[in-house]
């Protein structure tokens, strides 16, 4: 028997409690027969204001994973998705697989897909990206990790804009007119876009962006779930969402 309302996939996913972004994006890319649930990362929203403060925020979320990705799999999960972004860059290529393989110890082995490898994923989806922007919403700490991360991808970084959101929280507040100057300031030089921080809202402006931009602009919350979805044998597409949902 399977469940009822997921028969086709039930996801796992675990968020940041701070994270207001995350869990309306993937409810609006579900498929039918495909259902999201959600174990809540218990974070403060503590205020940054500078690197250290940010390893704060940092530390705060790991801290509590592998307790929130526990109470996820008492669901029986066909797989887990981390809907949070800055711990799957850290320590660049290397760090993400250590993730990884952490993570995978503690699902049983269940499948678990992580915001930096699905980007990637992503780009190669596309074809013929070498140079990207990248947006976050990060201090230079963070950004410095992202960068690392697709630089040891084989990627060339021409610019990244970090936003230095203020809390956790207020990453969501982001306004859709700044993702889209974000958007345009490093747009120039590169064959594609990248969007780190899963409660940037930043799904829908994507989507926008790459119609007028004329080149990929990939949200890490769209690549992340798309990911998940083919890496479960679901091919649906659908328009609002950019390429990658429409097209691979």
């Amino acid at each position: 028997m399977t469940d009822s309302l997921g028969w086709r996939c039930k996801f796992a996913v675990v968020a940041p409690s701070t994270n207001t972004s995350v869990q309306p994006e993937y409810e609006d890319m579900r498929p039918r027969g495909v259902t999201n649930h959600f174990s809540r990362i218990a974070i403060p929203d503590t205020k940054v204001h500078d690197e250290d403060s940010f390893m704060v925020m940092l530390n705060n979320i790991r801290a509590a994973t592998f307790e929130a990705t526990d109470v996820a799999m008492t669901m029986a999960p066909d797989c887990l998705i981390m809907g949070m972004s800055a711990e799957t860059f850290w320590d660049g290529a290397e760090g993400a697989e250590r993730l990884h393989q952490r993570m995978l110890e503690r699902t049983g082995g269940i499948p678990v897909m992580m915001g930096s490898t699905a980007v990637d994923a992503a780009i190669k989806a596309y074809g013929g990206i070498r140079k990207i922007g990248i947006i976050t919403p990060y201090m230079p700490v963070g950004d410095a990790n992202v960068r690392r991360f697709f630089e040891d991808q084989g990627y060339e970084v021409v610019h990244l804009v970090g936003l230095k959101s203020p809390s956790p929280m207020l990453i969501a507040h982001e306004t859709p007119q700044r993702l889209k100057q974000a958007a345009i300031d490093v747009s120039e030089g590169v064959d594609a876009i990248i969007q780190c921080g899963t409660n940037l809202a930043f799904a829908k402006v994507a989507a926008m962006a790459e119609f007028w931009l004329e080149k990929p602009v990939i949200a890490i919350n769209t690549a992340t779930y798309w990911h998940a979805l083919r890496t479960m044998g679901i091919k649906d597409q659908f328009e609002g969402f950019g390429a990658l949902l429409s097209d691979h």
